[in-house]
C-alpha cells in the first residue's frame, strides 16, 4: 500500500493563516514606525543678526570728515551664513541650525559704519552709490569669526580683523593713514548661538573703540 506524503503547505510548521497574520503585523509595525518619524516636528533653524549697541560719542567735537566703508571681507571658512565653532586645534564645525539672517559681511559692514559714525571721528558715513563723497575710506578684513569650545566650561567668542584707513581720491584708496590688526576673545556664558552673538557684538564694540582711539591719535600726529 502506497502512502502519499501530505503536501499541505502547513506541513512546514507555519499555517498559511498564521503566515498572513504575521505579514499583516509586520506591515502595521512598519507603517507605525514611519508615521512616528514623519510626525515628529522638524528642528527649526534659528537666525541671528549683529546688534551692536550705539556707543556713546567721544568727548570733544566730532570730526568734519566723511568716511566710506569701501570693503569688508571675511576669510573662509567663516564667510558663510552658518555660525562656526572651533572644536579642536585644526577642527571647525558649522552649526546646521543657526545662521546669520543675511550675509555676515553685509551685516558687519553696516555695523562698522554705525560705530565709525558715533565714535567722534567722522561727521557722516558714505554708502555705495551715495551722493555724499568720502574723505576717508576704510577696509576691514576679518580673519577669525567663531565660537571657541575647545575647553569645556570655557567657551569664548573670537573675533580678529585688520582695519585699513586710506585717504580717498575720487572715491579710490590713496595714501594709507592707519593699518593695524585687532582681536578680541570674549568669554561667553554658554555655547548657544545667542550667547555667541552677544560675545561678537561686545567684541565689535571693544575693537572699534580702540580703532577710534588709534585713528584720532594718528590724525593728531
Amino acid at each position: 500500500m502506497n502512502h502519499h506524503r501530505d503536501k499541505n503547505p502547513a506541513s512546514n510548521g507555519i499555517h498559511p493563516r498564521w503566515m498572513t497574520g504575521l505579514l499583516v503585523v509586520a506591515l502595521l509595525a512598519l507603517v507605525s514606525t514611519l508615521s512616528g518619524c514623519l510626525s515628529r516636528s522638524p528642528i527649526n533653524k534659528q537666525t541671528f543678526a549683529f546688534n551692536v549697541p550705539v556707543p556713546a560719542a567721544s568727548v570733544g567735537a566730532a570730526g568734519n570728515q566723511v568716511v566710506g566703508v569701501r570693503r569688508l571681507e571675511i576669510a573662509p571658512p567663516f564667510d558663510g551664513r552658518a555660525l562656526v565653532y572651533r572644536t579642536g586645534e585644526n577642527a571647525y564645525e558649522r552649526d546646521s541650525y543657526a545662521e546669520f539672517l543675511g550675509s555676515p559681511a553685509g551685516e558687519l559692514a553696516a555695523s562698522v559704519g554705525g560705530l565709525l559714525l558715533q565714535d567722534g571721528c567722522f561727521s557722516a558715513v558714505s554708502s555705495v552709490g551715495s551722493a555724499l563723497k568720502p574723505d576717508v575710506l576704510v577696509e576691514v578684513y576679518i580673519s577669525e569669526l567663531y565660537g571657541d569650545i575647545r575647553q569645556p566650561g570655557k567657551p569664548a567668542a573670537v573675533l580678529a580683523m585688520q582695519v585699513v584707513f586710506t585717504e580717498a581720491k575720487n572715491e579710490m584708496p590713496g595714501k594709507v593713514i592707519l593699518q593695524r590688526s585687532y582681536s578680541r576673545r570674549i568669554p561667553i556664558k554658554s555655547t548657544t548661538p545667542a550667547a555667541l552673538m552677544e560675545g561678537w557684538n561686545q567684541g565689535m564694540i571693544e575693537i572699534f573703540a580702540q580703532v577710534a582711539s588709534d585713528f584720532q591719535n594718528r590724525r593728531a600726529q
